[in-house]
């Protein structure tokens, strides 16, 4: 028998012995290896989020330590969820839609483990206007939501409700005679400045309009005392009415507004 006959034997055990380690078989206690943790793969696990929400559900009406919380931190991230009073009402709701539509969650009267999560590991609303001024305001028609931008960094981020894009035709008592109006209800995408403004209550042949700040002839931000989750204005841009008061403290004369997107009705 020559040598390399004598060898084969020897030769087929290491391929076998390979071939074990290689499919992955199991193999002996002796030989067994540790499992490979996500550190050890060198896939690092997710930090705990950097603040901790107290979780639980939460109904409009609520009232306590967990409102509280969620108020100041709506507020903290741009928001405008009214008094921090620990008391989940209709001002408050509103900044919670508006934090929602922004991170991706259906809007609902109803904070769960989706919004909590949220508030715990935050996004930031799409910048439509990147290069549109230090000082401006975006309206997004898609997300039916308002930001605004002073000196580079995002003050405000609020719910809004755009035209309704239904073609309408109102008759009402203007400039002391009975007239007939007829628009298309849309909010024109674009970019614009702010011109005139109205200090408090505006009326106008469409409506009544809470400070009012114009920036494509007759279309304005104004507060509003209905702000639904739909389009449902003229063409304005209506706003929360505590959302409008703050306003025309950071929105002067001849700032951009730059309009984008298009609602799509779920």
């Amino acid at each position: 028998m020559s040598v390399r006959t004598r060898r084969l034997p020897a030769v087929v055990a290491l391929l076998t012995a390979a071939t074990v380690a290689l499919t992955g078989c199991r193999a002996t206690s002796a030989e067994a290896e540790p499992p490979i943790t996500p550190a050890a793969a060198g896939v690092l696990a997710e930090p705990p989020p950097a603040v901790v929400a107290p979780g639980g559900r939460l109904k409009l009406g609520a009232k306590g330590k967990a409102v509280v919380w969620m108020q100041k931190r709506l507020r903290e991230l741009g928001y405008r969820p009214g008094k921090i009073d620990g008391q989940y009402g209709g001002v408050t709701l509103a900044a919670v839609w508006a934090f929602q539509k922004v991170n991706g969650i259906k809007p609902t009267s109803t904070i769960g483990k989706a919004t909590w999560r949220a508030l715990e590991r935050p996004r930031e609303p799409k910048v439509l206007a990147p290069k549109g001024g230090r000082t401006r305001a975006e309206v997004n028609l898609t997300t039916q939501i308002m930001t605004m931008y002073v000196d580079g960094e995002l003050k405000l981020i609020s719910h809004m409700s755009s035209g309704s894009g239904i073609p309408y035709c109102e008759t009402t008592v203007w400039q002391g005679k009975k007239q007939r109006f007829c628009g298309s209800a849309t909010t024109p995408t674009g970019s614009y400045r702010t011109t005139w403004r109205r200090d408090g209550w505006h009326t106008s042949y469409l409506g009544r309009l809470y400070n009012p700040i114009f920036f494509n002839g007759g279309i304005a931000l104004h507060g509003a005392l209905s702000v639904p989750l739909h389009p449902a204005s003229h063409g304005c841009v209506r706003l929360p009415m505590n959302v409008a008061q703050e306003l025309p403290g950071l929105l002067g004369t001849g700032v951009p507004v730059h309009v984008r997107g298009k609602f799509r009705a779920a």
